[in-house]
């Protein structure tokens, strides 16, 4: 099993995804992080801006955003340019601010439609799971992936 780096992800998808292709994507959060996703979600639980109800909780300060964390996944499918039509999550362990993320994103099913099924583990820096994920969708069909290698060559930043 290859690991394609978020950077690679793009032109891989310009060939099209196979069964075992996995995708990688690393992220840091931020506290700024987690203040612009409250905002634009309008979650504001407690346990993501005060610290003394999080350690009222069961967690050692605040935590992210469990989507904000899971929005890693849109990452991945947002470079292949693969259409999700439902997504499941399984949190296992709170990410905190300043904790890095990898999510590992596997292809696991691939039909002639182009119906695509992916398997997800997000892991801390400690190498511990922190999230699973299931993401299905369908990805771009030989005409799409032609325009989306005309608008890679254009080299606008959002073709990246």
């Amino acid at each position: 099993m290859s690991m394609i780096p978020i950077g690679e992800a793009r032109k891989r998808g310009l060939k099209g995804v196979k069964v075992g292709d996995t995708f990688t994507a690393t992220r840091t959060f931020t506290e700024t992080d987690v203040l612009r996703f409250g905002e634009i979600s309008k979650d504001y639980n407690p346990v993501h801006f005060d610290e003394r109800f999080a350690r009222a909780g069961r967690f050692t300060g605040r935590i992210c955003h469990g989507l904000l964390v899971a929005s890693m996944a849109t990452e991945i499918g947002g470079q292949l340019g693969w259409l999700a039509s439902g997504m499941r999550f399984e949190f296992k362990r709170p990410v905190y601010p300043g904790d890095r993320i990898e999510c590992r994103l596997t292809i696991a099913r691939f039909d002639e439609g182009g119906r695509v099924r992916g398997e997800g583990v997000f892991l801390n820096q400690h190498g511990m799971m922190v999230m699973e994920a299931v993401v299905e969708g369908i990805v771009p069909d030989l005409r799409c992936r032609e325009v989306l290698e005309t608008m890679v060559a254009e080299d606008e930043a959002s073709n990246i």
